[in-house]
């Protein structure tokens, strides 16, 4: 079998851990961004290419790890030069975005794949598994929590143009609670401090609740704290019969989180010491390629999680819970074929 090439678009934090996956992987790799295309080059043994237009000439795939705002452009221009595409999550900055890539994809031949990364970690994993199995029997209420270090970059303050700390933040625990309980009917979210003029604040916290068809309730905190604050994220979910729980942060010690000194980073959250996450992602998609079969995570999986995203900040704009049937969450209607079926299903 011929060597892989991949190519990733953009060279910021996050391209680092996708970077690692691809070395280790074998991949012949190469990159462009507008800053930092050479760090990642001379890291890690990639070609440094000019422009996007080069590259998806050169690629088998395309790795979009680029701000949110150009996750749609950008996978529009490799599926058009039928380049598979991953995409860093969000898929798009609105639903209705994310399904036209989808679609595109679709009718093009080319596979989509959406990083929802945290379906990878092994203690979540572990919790879809037994909830599955019937451990902890019907599912009645999901807790999540996500806090990390506000971001450095300008992008992710710009609301409207696929930044804020529910898109960028939270979605990767609206994806967790689709895929634990199902589809959802209502959506209730609170943000404080607001988001002012398209500019959100740092620090931030936002709160969203989750109905689900099932009538499972579901509660999402997240918080962008104080730079230098280490990541912690907790999930718990209880059912009829018992209840499954996994805190990063919770080793039957007394801890105290204190802002790191200036030369620390801490932008990722904690992952299991037996594999990165973004290698077995990174390695289900390559499989899943190669195979001819579904990953993990599908395209409509990228488009509900959008959605629900979007229902929440219609939620804080209108002061009032948004049903999913009455929002304006047209995505999932412009797909064709089971990948509509698919992101209906998990969005009404």
């Amino acid at each position: 079998m011929s060597t892989l090439k991949v190519g990733l678009i953009g060279a910021g934090g996050i391209s680092r851990v996708h970077a690692d996956a691809w070395r280790a992987l074998g991949a012949e790799g190469y990159v462009t961004s507008i800053a930092g295309a050479e760090e990642i080059g001379a890291e890690y043994g990639f070609t440094v290419v000019a422009d996007v237009d080069e590259l998806l000439r050169i690629v088998d795939i395309v790795d979009i790890v680029a701000p949110s705002s150009t996750h749609a452009e950008l996978s529009l221009r490799a599926i058009a030069q039928g380049v598979d595409v991953i995409c860093e999550k969000p898929l798009a900055t609105t639903a209705e975005a994310a399904a036209a890539v989808a679609s595109a994809a679709e009718s093009a031949g080319v596979r989509l794949f959406a990083a929802h990364v945290v379906r990878y970690m092994g203690e979540y994993a572990a919790i879809k598994a037994a909830v599955d199995a019937g451990t902890i029997g019907t599912l009645a209420v999901l807790r999540f929590s996500r806090a990390g270090s506000a971001p450095q970059s300008p992008w992710f303050y710009a609301e409207s143009t696929g930044g804020g700390l529910i898109r960028d933040l939270m979605i990767h625990d609206i994806d967790q609670a689709l895929w634990l309980a199902g589809p959802v009917t209502s959506v209730y979210a609170v943000q404080n401090p607001p988001t002012i003029d398209d500019r959100v604040p740092a620090p931030v916290t936002s709160h969203v609740v989750l109905t689900h068809r099932s009538g499972a309730i579901s509660h999402m905190h997240a918080s962008w704290v104080a730079p230098g604050m280490p990541f912690r994220t907790s999930i718990e979910v209880a059912g009829s019969d018992g209840r499954l729980r996994y805190d990063s942060a919770d080793d039957r010690t007394l801890r105290t989180d204190a802002v790191l000194d200036e030369s620390a980073s801490d932008y990722l959250p904690p992952m299991s010491a037996a594999e990165s996450p973004y290698f077995a992602e990174i390695s289900d998609f390559v499989a899943a390629l190669r195979e001819g079969r579904e990953s993990r995570v599908s395209p409509a999986d990228g488009i509900a999680a959008v959605a629900i995203a979007e229902a929440a900040y219609a939620s804080i704009a209108a002061g009032a819970p948004v049903s999913l049937g009455s929002a304006r969450l047209s995505g999932p209607a412009r797909l064709e074929g089971p990948a509509r079926l698919e992101a209906e299903e998990a969005t009404r």
